[in-house]
C-alpha cells in the first residue's frame, strides 16, 4: 500500500510507466539487431549488457558505426576501471599496468586472468575487445587509445592520495569522468554525426563527466564509507567534522547536511555547460544517449539537498519519475524545462541557516538564467482534475501489476552504476 500511495502523489509516473512498459521506451531506446555482428561483436555486445546497466541500453541505440565505437570504448574503460579497484593487484603491479593499458590495445593475445572482480570478463577475455577496437576505423582507435593513455596515468596517480582540495576533486573527476565526456565528444565528432565544435570544445565535455560524477560521489557517501573508499573532499568535509566518517554518526548529522549542500551546490556550477553542450547537439540519438544521464543526475542531487537520508541509507529517484525523465528528455527545450523545475525544488528547500545558502542562492539564479522555460514542457506537470481522478483510479487497479515492471526496466533506471 505504500507504494499505492506514492503514485497516488504523482500520476504522472503511473501514465509514463505504462506508456513505457507498452514499447514507448523504444522511442528513446530502439532495439539493436545482433543477428548480423560477428561473433566477435556480439561477445562484446554481450559484455557490455552484463557489466553495465545504465548505459547499455542508450549505447544500443546510437546510430551508424558509432554504437560500435562507443562500445568498444565503454568497455576498453571497464577493464582500464577493473584493474583500478582490484585490491588484490599490488601496488608495483597496477601502477605499471594503468601507465600502460592503452598499448594492450595493439597487443592481440594481452590479458589478465588473475583478477578477482566482478566484471573480470573483460581482462580475461580482452583478445576480444582489442581486436574488435583494431577492427575501428582509425579515426575512432585513436580517440579511444589517446583516453585509456590519459585515464590510466590519472588513475595512477591517485591511487595512493586521497582528495584533498576543491581542485583536487575537479582533477580525480576529470581522470575518470571528465576524460569519457571528452572522449565520447570526439567520437560523436569523428562520426560526423555532430559538428566539430562538441569534440574540439573539451571544456563543455569536461563539464558533462564531472556532473554525473560529483553527483555519484555525493550520493553514494554511506556506500563508500561502507567499502572504505572516501572521494568527498578534505578541504570542504574537514570544516565540519574531524573525520569524514563522523558524518555517519547521528549526533553530527547537522553539520553532515550542511557539508553535503556546499558539495551539491559545488556540483550544480556545471549545469549551465551542460546544457550549452546539449544545445550543440543535431542527432536524436546522440542527443537521447547525453540527455538521460544529466537530467537523472539533476533528480538525484535534488533529492539528495538537504536530504539526512544521505547518511543513512540510499537515495534514489523514483522508477516512475526516471521513466518520465527518460521518456521527456528528447529535445534542448524540455531538458532545459526539467532543469528548470529541479533547481526551483532546490531553491524551495535552501535553509536560511545554512553556510552555503547564499551561494546556492546564487548558482540556482545562474541555472535559471539559462533554462528559463519556453516550451510547454515548462508545466508538463498540470493535469486537469479529470485525468488525476482516472490516474488514481488506474493507480488503485494496476499497482499491484506495475511493481513487477520488468527486471530490465529497473537496472536501467537504477542509474549510476558506471
Amino acid at each position: 500500500m505504500e507504494l499505492l500511495r506514492k503514485w497516488l502523489g504523482h500520476p504522472e509516473d503511473i501514465y509514463n510507466l505504462l506508456r513505457f512498459k507498452m514499447g514507448g521506451y523504444r522511442t528513446v531506446m530502439p532495439r539493436m539487431d545482433t543477428d548480423s555482428l560477428g561473433c566477435g561483436l556480439r561477445t562484446c555486445y554481450r559484455y557490455l549488457n552484463q557489466t553495465s546497466r545504465s548505459f547499455a541500453a542508450v549505447i544500443q541505440a546510437l546510430d551508424g558505426e558509432l554504437r560500435h565505437a562507443v562500445c568498444i570504448f565503454y568497455l576498453v574503460l571497464r577493464a582500464l576501471d577493473t584493474v583500478e579497484d582490484d585490491m588484490s593487484i599490488p601496488l608495483d603491479v597496477k601502477v605499471p599496468m594503468l601507465h600502460e593499458f592503452h598499448s594492450y590495445l595493439y597487443q592481440p593475445d594481452w590479458k589478465y586472468t588473475e583478477s578477482k572482480e566482478k566484471d573480470r570478463q573483460v581482462l580475461e577475455d580482452f583478445p576480444t575487445i582489442s581486436m574488435e577496437f583494431r577492427n575501428l576505423s582509425k579515426v575512432y582507435q585513436d580517440v579511444i587509445s589517446d583516453i585509456c593513455h590519459k585515464m590510466g596515468v590519472g588513475m595512477a596517480e591517485f591511487l595512493e592520495k586521497k582528495v584533498d582540495s576543491e581542485r583536487e576533486w575537479d582533477k580525480y573527476c576529470h581522470y575518470v569522468a571528465g576524460l569519457v565526456g571528452i572522449g565520447l565528444s570526439r567520437l560523436f565528432s569523428a562520426s560526423e554525426l555532430e559538428d566539430s565544435i562538441v569534440g574540439q570544445d573539451t571544456d563543455l565535455a569536461n563539464s558533462m563527466g564531472l556532473f554525473l560524477q560529483k553527483t555519484n560521489i555525493i550520493r553514494d557517501y554511506l556506500e563508500d564509507q561502507l567499502e572504505g573508499r572516501e572521494f568527498w573532499p578534505r578541504e570542504v568535509w574537514s570544516r565540519y567534522a574531524k573525520k569524514l566518517s563522523d558524518f555517519a554518526k547521528p549526533e553530527n548529522i547537522d553539520m553532515a547536511v550542511q557539508c553535503l549542500n556546499e558539495l551539491i551546490t559545488n556540483a550544480l556550477h556545471h549545469v549551465p555547460d551542460v546544457l550549452t553542450y546539449l544545445s550543440r547537439l543535431k542527432n536524436q540519438s546522440v542527443f537521447n544517449f547525453c540527455a538521460i544521464p544529466q537530467v537523472m543526475a539533476i533528480a538525484t542531487l535534488t533529492a539528495c539537498y538537504n536530504n539526512q537520508q544521505v547518511f543513512r541509507g540510499v537515495v534514489k529517484i523514483r522508477k516512475g519519475q526516471a521513466v518520465t525523465l527518460m521518456m521527456d528528455a528528447t529535445n534542448i527545450q524540455a531538458v532545459k524545462a526539467i532543469v528548470y523545475q529541479y533547481v526551483e525544488e532546490i531553491y524551495q528547500k535552501i535553509p536560511s541557516t545554512d553556510p552555503s545558502s547564499n551561494k546556492t542562492q546564487q548558482v540556482v539564479a545562474s541555472i535559471r538564467a539559462v533554462s528559463l522555460p519556453g516550451s510547454p514542457m515548462a508545466s508538463r506537470h498540470h493535469y486537469s482534475p479529470i485525468y488525476l481522478s482516472c490516474a488514481m483510479l488506474l493507480a488503485a487497479l494496476s499497482w499491484q501489476y506495475l511493481s513487477t515492471l520488468s527486471k530490465a526496466t529497473e537496472e536501467y533506471v537504477q542509474a549510476g552504476d558506471n
